[in-house]
């Protein structure tokens, strides 16, 4: 019985041994786990830049982290310094075609703040509204957007759906004494991220409809960049827009003046 017992003891010791070197290699694993830089998180870039492919990636895994994309402009808010009574702060709200504008170049002096995020729909700029705009105290706003919901880039939505939500941050801005510009959509005939989006060029002007009638009803001032910028197929010409979507300078060099002439009528209410 000794030497079984004696064998029996050796094996529990073996056993005893293996045991902790496998408890000590995964926590060894666990604290390299721990201690690794952790990923940054995706965001979503101009899709010009990226490729189709690369933007929409970017785009998806961002929605489901942010979907309002907040971190954009989260420092950019904490650095601005408070509003004063006597200021004209104006806040440009929108996605790519805001955000790609040269405010400073277009209106140079003036204390214009751009709030675009390239990709956004219009369930994204609500979210965001509050932070982005509201609590910037302007005394304008000024809301372009509606292109993306048309071309579905956080999936199919209703013309209703996009005009409930310019009307939220419209009512928003309004009930803040922030006084609102609203503007058309762009012209546009095809988006070139979405292809199989038809009809748009129609679906645009059934919203802007809605938009002038809408900002005429509350004694909003409207900005209407469509007329002045379609072409006959109500989409965008070669020297106004590269894709057919996003304009060049030339394009934006229309839309200025109209802009300014909107924040200009709001602010004399």
């Amino acid at each position: 019985m000794k030497p079984l017992r004696r064998l029996s003891q050796v094996k529990m010791r073996t056993v005893l041994r293996i045991a902790a070197a496998f408890l000590l290699i995964t926590a060894a694993f666990a604290l390299e786990a721990q201690t690794a830089a952790p990923a940054a998180p995706a965001q979503p870039q101009n899709a010009q830049s990226q490729g189709v492919d690369g933007y929409r990636n970017a785009h998806e895994k961002q929605l489901l982290t942010d979907f309002g994309f907040l971190a954009h402009y989260r420092d950019a808010n904490a650095q601005l310094p408070p509003a004063q009574p006597d200021d004209k702060r104006v806040v440009f709200m929108g996605d790519s075609i805001t955000e790609s504008w040269h405010l400073d170049q277009s209106f140079s002096g003036k204390p214009y703040i751009n709030r675009g995020i390239s990709g956004q729909t219009t369930p994204q700029m609500l979210v965001r509204f509050r932070q982005d705009v509201l609590e910037l105290k302007p005394k304008v706003v000024i809301i372009l957007a509606g292109t993306n919901d048309v071309a579905g880039n956080t999936g199919p939505m209703t013309a209703a759906q996009t005009e409930g939500n310019i009307q939220s941050m419209a009512q928003l801005a309004a009930a803040n004494g922030i006084r609102v510009v609203l503007c058309s959509i762009l012209p546009a005939n095809h988006y070139g991220w979405a292809p199989a989006v038809q009809g748009a060029a129609d679906k645009i002007l059934a919203i802007n409809t809605w938009i002038k009638s809408y900002a005429t009803s509350q004694g909003y001032s409207y900005v209407d960049y469509h007329s002045a910028m379609k072409n006959a197929q109500n989409g965008l010409s070669p020297e106004l827009s590269k894709d057919g979507v996003h304009p060049l300078p030339a394009g934006y060099a229309i839309m200025a003046p109209l802009a300014d002439a909107g924040i200009a009528k709001a602010l004399a209410k």
